[in-house]
């Protein structure tokens, strides 16, 4: 195929991005409505998974699709609020008797909440029943001599219900977390001046304390178990940008001849990128042999909000400055609305984040405010709720993004 032959192809994909919008609609439809809730690590993921897979296979051109399962606890990544709710009421009636002890588990619900709940480490996963998630890899091949590989990534499962955000909206959600690690914090300062030799008004500002118990007692409640939204937007969206477009590319007959495009879809990413860090211990030595990009797809729904993150994990993580930039720039040659951004503190994470810190080139694009949308892990998050704007607008920049990293656009910064 000919350069001139794969422009011309280019520029009608983008031309009928609408038909590729439609199908991402009806698959997206299909799955929220026909198949079990997609929990991190139940049947239900594994299902989706498998549809998937077979939609990658037979309709996209990727003769190497792999299922892959791997052992997690879904059910720590929000049940170490139950520890954190015990550490912060010891906190509290310790400040009373042993104003050591108060410090003591005041530091150690800190250190849980930073540990398991901002940067997702497995402080207390032992302690939950173990699980199998699901993560799916596919791979078009190229014609000639591979010398790039591209994966668009989204992830599989939904996130259980947060009620607050869904009656109150996210301040209160966001709220609620602020006034739980403040109340802590006021013990601790207020046991620091006991220690100190402070007078009896210390412990008359100790019983105000008592002010944040309901904070405290309702943390383990800013999860539903028992709902599992649709995760129509959040993030069925993303898993099928990708694969809307190879899909697109098979049926116009687009043979890339030296850049291998893939899908990847990873399970269980709302109990903590789970699945993102699993494919990357599994492939750790695996995808060296030429420059690797990763772009993580993550709640395309608001076109205002179009955002290539730069910085993620809630801040903690830098992604690749580079894919970045390119993807800006292919938006902005479509003009297409889209701006630089970061995942903030208390904003959570996408799988960007564990791609990059497993060694991979990654970057995540998002659609969505970061102050919590009243959909964001709410049963708003429903098939009749997507954006065809702002999905139409994703995929035309990421067909000129596919386009301008088969011609090498990015070769040089390896």
């Amino acid at each position: 195929m000919t350069d001139t032959e794969k422009d011309k192809i280019f520029a009608r994909l983008r031309r009928e991005a609408g038909g590729s919008v439609d199908y991402m609609v009806r698959e997206i439809t299909r799955i929220c409505r026909d198949m079990k809730p997609r929990s991190p690590g139940t049947r239900g993921e594994r299902e989706a998974g498998a549809y998937m897979a077979e939609v990658l296979r037979k309709d996209c051109g990727c003769p190497r699709v792999q299922i892959e399962s791997f052992r997690e606890q879904p059910g720590a990544f929000y049940g170490y609020l139950y520890f954190s709710t015990a550490l912060d009421l010891l906190c509290c009636l310790c400040f009373f008797f042993s104003p050591g002890l108060c410090l003591l588990f005041g530091a150690a619900a800190f250190a849980l909440m930073l540990l398991q709940f901002i940067l997702y480490h497995r402080v207390v996963d032992p302690f939950f029943p173990t699980r199998e998630g699901t993560n799916v890899t596919a791979l078009r091949p190229c014609t000639g001599e591979l010398r790039r590989r591209v994966f668009f990534n989204g992830h599989i499962d939904a996130a259980w219900e947060w009620p607050l955000n869904y009656y109150l909206g996210g301040v209160a959600f966001e709220a609620h977390v602020v006034l739980a690690t403040l109340g802590v914090f006021c013990c601790m300062g207020l046991a620091v001046c006991r220690l100190a030799g402070a007078g009896v008004w210390v412990r008359t500002a100790g019983r105000i304390c008592l002010l944040f118990l309901p904070a405290w007692i309702g943390l383990p409640f800013l999860r539903n178990r028992r709902r599992v939204v649709d995760g129509a937007n959040d993030d069925l969206s993303g898993c099928y940008m990708g694969i809307a477009l190879l899909r697109a590319m098979e049926q116009a007959g687009l043979a890339l001849e030296h850049t291998e495009v893939g899908v990847l879809l990873t399970g269980s990413e709302e109990s903590g990128l789970r699945g993102a860090k699993a494919w990357c211990r599994a492939h750790r030595e695996d995808y060296r042999d030429v420059p690797t990009y990763i772009y993580s797809f993550d709640t395309i729904h608001d076109p205002r909000y179009l955002m290539v993150n730069f910085r993620d994990l809630n801040g903690t993580v830098k992604a690749d400055a580079a894919m970045g930039e390119l993807f800006l720039r292919s938006a902005a040659e479509q003009d297409v609305p889209c701006r630089r951004g970061w995942v903030p503190p208390l904003g959570g994470a996408t799988d960007s984040a564990a791609f990059c810190q497993g060694g991979f080139r990654a970057v995540a694009v998002t659609g969505l405010n970061h102050k919590l949308e009243d959909y964001y892990h709410t049963r708003r998050d429903s098939y009749d709720n997507l954006d065809r704007t702002g999905l139409e607008n994703c995929y035309r920049a990421t067909v000129r993004l596919l386009e301008e990293l088969d011609r090498g656009a990015l070769d040089r910064e390896v």
